[in-house]
């Protein structure tokens, strides 16, 4: 069996991962839960990591580099911002040593934009976007990075030059429970989904961005007067929230092509998005992304 190298970790807001990674850089063990920064910030972050380092029996004086909200001001240690635009490389050099444990534990910045327009920051996303690129990528790319609040960067030749963050997933969960379209979407799971209500919202937001709020409505004039299904209903409001998210994001695009990273059912739903806009992209794995995101700040502070 391969000697482990280092522990990865993604700490996000809820959700938390945790890689065993070997020597060649392969997966010796995995784990997953929902001890994400604001459980963590309650029963203690050393205390979470500390009890997943020891179920994958991971050596006391074995380092880990940990990305995400573990490093924002309200997680274990504030690891900072890199001020865009910026080379990808600058997170490599800007991690922050968690004092206090036995072992090293390295946490990495996230990216801050900083001008008053257009304030935004990303904590997690930048390895993530890392890891799908790699630090000396050629040309220019948008990269989308679906989500609770989904990102869009834009890259040339390896320099973030900006970057947009959309409320899509938090709009679609408030909407859908604390509207009126939360009696239209009554039921939708129990229902196949309806792919042509999706791709028709998608269409009709990205050509139509500014009748957003009337795009949203007609998942329940659409029901009361021509007895949409819920499944149709909660496809047009996914449809429309993604369909206005893409029109923002590319409104002022000037890159070659899209590239996605995502997985699960949200790789689905943008994939089919692109599609039916005629949107030239290319799909990588979210995990993947965000494992040699971590794999190559790894290499970086503690080359063997």
């Amino acid at each position: 069996m391969t000697n482990p190298a280092y522990v990865a970790v993604d700490w996000g807001t809820s959700s938390f991962r945790l890689w065993l990674i070997g020597r060649d850089g392969s997966v010796l063990a995995e784990r997953r839960s929902g001890e994400g920064m604001t459980s963590a910030a309650k029963t203690g972050f050393s205390a979470v990591l500390a009890s997943h380092l020891a179920a994958v029996e991971a050596p006391e004086n074995l380092p880990v580099i940990v990305c995400g909200m573990a490093g924002a001001r309200q997680g274990w240690i504030e690891a900072g911002y890199v001020d865009v635009p910026a080379p990808l490389a600058a997170i490599l050099t800007g991690a922050v040593s968690v004092p206090g444990e036995s072992r090293d534990i390295r946490i990495l910045p996230g990216l801050a934009q900083r001008q008053a327009a257009t304030p935004d920051v990303m904590r997690g996303e930048e390895t993530q976007l890392l890891g799908a690129l790699g630090s000396t990528s050629a040309g220019a790319q948008a990269v989308c990075m679906p989500g609770t609040h989904s990102k869009w960067v834009h890259v040339s030749d390896g320099k973030v030059s900006g970057f947009s963050t959309f409320m899509t997933g938090e709009l679609f969960d408030a909407v859908s429970k604390h509207t009126i379209l939360a009696h239209a979407v009554a039921g939708a799971e129990a229902q196949p989904a309806d792919a042509a209500a999706f791709e028709a919202a998608v269409s009709a937001a990205f050509a139509r961005p500014a009748l957003a709020s009337n795009l949203l409505f007609t998942a329940r004039s659409g029901q009361l007067l021509h007895g949409i299904s819920a499944a149709a209903a909660q496809a047009r409001l996914s449809g429309t929230l993604i369909g206005l998210e893409i029109a923002g994001a590319l409104q002022d695009a000037t890159d070659s092509g899209i590239i996605l990273v995502a997985s699960g059912r949200l790789q689905a739903l943008y994939e089919q998005a692109f599609k039916i806009l005629s949107l030239a992209f290319t799909a990588i794995d979210a995990d993947a992304a965000v494992r040699r995101g971590l794999s190559a700040a790894a290499e970086a502070i503690w080359p063997n």
